[in-house]
């Protein structure tokens, strides 16, 4: 799905699922200080952007997180979800504030897996930091560590770096506020998943500087199963992976012999079947559904 053409605004920059716009009219009073951020039905993985879309998943990501922008008290980028978004893409799109974007993908992990627990198998540490021995797949880390990573390019694996390095980037209070903040808003998030019967593992933020007001600003999405890492805790059994909402079955199907396609390539993956796409959808829904407690219609 190409980005859509939306009256009054104009399209300056695709993601592998979001769509931002400027203003039309950029003379207008604070026209160059918005951007409206539209999440796309389109998935990734692999770093391939599929062919195949799932459906209601631009919405589910934008509700669910305005629903953690509610939740968490830290200053974040939204002015609007309602007022002034276009009709088109109502319910999966928000004006937010146009923030100075630092470069840096701001990880929390509070259990070990994925490329962590690969780093950790090689060194015992993630990121740098030295972990106890011993640890297992699903492993809890207390407390949570930060574990951040340079951004790359579209199509690009992100780097995993260490704090040291996101100090040389940002500059040394920079790098605390967002090593600060990146843990309170883990554990914040990680009790209110709990309650709900759901494990945050891990997750992804990104912050920029807000020019108007000169705060480390929340940016991007929040909490998602597309930035986050949510496992059923009553399926929960460390020394194994676990079963996760987000794009498992996608992964799964892609990997298997039924798909065809080679990872290792450079092809672009095949179509997804209708089962997979179903289903994906259907993980989608439910984490948004237990996080929340509301119905997603």
């Amino acid at each position: 799905m190409s980005a859509p053409e939306l009256a009054g605004w104009t399209h300056v920059y695709s993601g592998k699922v979001r769509d931002l716009y400027v203003p039309a009219d950029l003379s207008a009073p604070g026209a160059g200080e918005k951007v409206l951020v539209v999440a796309s039905d389109r998935i990734s993985a692999f770093d391939h952007v599929l062919s195949s879309e799932i459906p209601d998943k631009g919405r589910i990501l934008t509700q669910l997180s305005l629903w953690w922008f509610e939740q968490l008290g830290v200053p974040n980028h939204v002015i609007s979800a309602d007022d002034g978004v276009p009709a088109e893409v109502a319910g999966r799109a928000m004006i937010c504030k146009k923030l100075e974007m630092y470069p840096v993908e701001c990880i929390a992990r509070g259990y070990l897996t994925g490329t962590g627990l690969t780093e950790y198998r090689q060194s015992q540490t993630v990121c740098d930091v030295p972990l106890p021995a011993g640890l297992v797949d699903g492993s809890r880390l207390e407390p949570a560590i930060f574990t951040p990573s340079a951004k790359a390019e579209v199509g690009e694996h992100d780097e995993n770096i260490n704090y040291d390095a996101v100090v040389k980037l940002v500059g040394d209070p920079t790098a605390r506020a967002l090593r600060s903040l990146t843990l309170d808003i883990y554990t914040a998030a990680e009790a209110i998943a709990r309650d709900r019967g759901i494990i945050l593992a891990d997750t992804k933020v990104e912050f920029g500087l807000d020019p108007a007001t000169g705060e480390v600003t929340l940016g991007d999405e929040v909490l998602t199963p597309d930035s986050s890492r949510f496992w059923d805790a009553s399926l929960y059994e460390p020394g194994r992976a676990q079963p996760s909402f987000d794009k498992q079955y996608v992964r799964d199907w892609l990997t298997s012999p039924e798909s065809g396609w080679d990872k290792a390539s450079d092809t672009r993956p095949p179509a997804l079947p209708a089962d997979v796409v179903e289903r994906t959808r259907a993980r989608y829904v439910e984490a948004y559904e237990r996080l929340t407690g509301r119905s997603f219609v």
